[in-house]
């Protein structure tokens, strides 16, 4: 298939190497004609504008720093819009705004142009190994239509619902593994300023229950559920141990802002009567602030918990 690349940057380049190397001949393009150097010499063809790479090709991956740039590859006057052929179809495969992509699928489905939002997963690495979670939102047909080919570049393409859907999912993500990073950072250097060796209490850390779990596995053990009695462990307990954390902070003169975010809700949990139930019950407080309720029913987890080779921990949905 002739499929048209624009942005070839750590990601890009990767995946559209991953692309040619599956038998595709591509057409490129990118700010800097340097970084398609390596893919034309392979046999992939210049093109010296967006419009250009895209006029006879049926499919069109973008990827690109974001909005700002893939509205500007879209809507210039040598643009994806003006380009495009009728029944063609672009993925954008940026970090990208919902809100952004909705705008573009109205425009380009004025000309019976399929756009949509792909948001990838998984960093450079990833990209060259086709280890890449590729999060899909748009025309569902579409997404079958080229399943075949987001495999030969990502080992997880799944497809979430109509067109920016993808880009939500990925903005998630990235908040979750931001704000934990942080939170990670702030308990780790308590530990050490206490008096631990960094690397005894990071093998310390991974013996621990939350350090033998994926990140948002356990979300699936009580918050998804709404399931918080028995308590896998209970919040009055939770509550003692935070105080300590922060008595422990105190004498170090150690500020700790995201425990003491934390705390705020815990305590609030308490003087609801939470004490005795799940300690995750304190999770319920934000869906309450978003506006939002939460109660998956366990026979779907547990279907995904099987499609997915989910390993279950000794309190996870396979319990429930």
């Amino acid at each position: 298939m002739k499929i048209a690349f624009i942005g070839l940057g750590a990601m890009g380049g990767a995946i559209a190497a991953n692309l040619q190397m599956s038998g595709h001949q591509l057409l490129v393009h990118d700010v800097n004609r340097l970084a398609c150097a390596a893919l034309v010499a392979r046999g992939a063809v210049w093109a010296d504008s967006p419009a250009r790479a895209v006029d006879d090709v049926e499919l069109v991956f973008t990827c690109l720093p974001g909005p700002m740039e893939v509205e500007a590859v879209a809507r210039e006057s040598d643009g994806l819009l003006v380009g495009m052929r009728t029944g063609s179809t672009w993925f954008d495969l940026t970090t990208n705004s919902p809100d952004v992509m909705r705008r573009l699928n109205s425009a380009f489905g004025a000309r019976s142009v399929y756009v949509l939002d792909a948001p990838i997963s998984g960093g450079p690495q990833g990209a060259r190994s086709r280890k890449l979670a590729i999060w899909v939102g748009g025309d569902n047909a579409a997404f079958r239509r080229y399943l075949p080919i987001l495999r030969t570049i990502g080992d997880e393409p799944l497809y979430l619902g109509p067109i920016g859907s993808g880009c939500v999912a990925k903005l998630v993500h990235n908040c979750a593994s931001f704000t934990v990073q942080n939170a990670l950072a702030e308990a780790f250097t308590l530990g050490i300023k206490a008096g631990l060796d960094p690397v005894v209490l990071f093998k310390a850390l991974r013996l621990g229950t939350t350090g033998r779990s994926r990140t948002f596995d356990r979300l699936a053990e009580h918050f998804l559920p709404g399931i918080y009695d028995p308590p896998s462990f209970a919040l009055r307990l939770a509550h003692k141990d935070m105080s300590l954390v922060l008595a422990l902070a105190e004498s170090q003169n150690m500020a700790m802002p995201i425990a003491e975010t934390a705390m705020k809700d815990m305590a609030e949990a308490m003087r609801r009567g939470w004490g005795n139930r799940d300690a995750r019950i304190a999770m319920t407080l934000q869906t309450e602030r978003a506006g939002v309720s939460l109660q998956v029913p366990c026979d779907r987890l547990r279907e995904t918990a099987v499609n997915e080779n989910y390993e279950a921990s000794d309190n996870s949905i396979t319990d429930i």
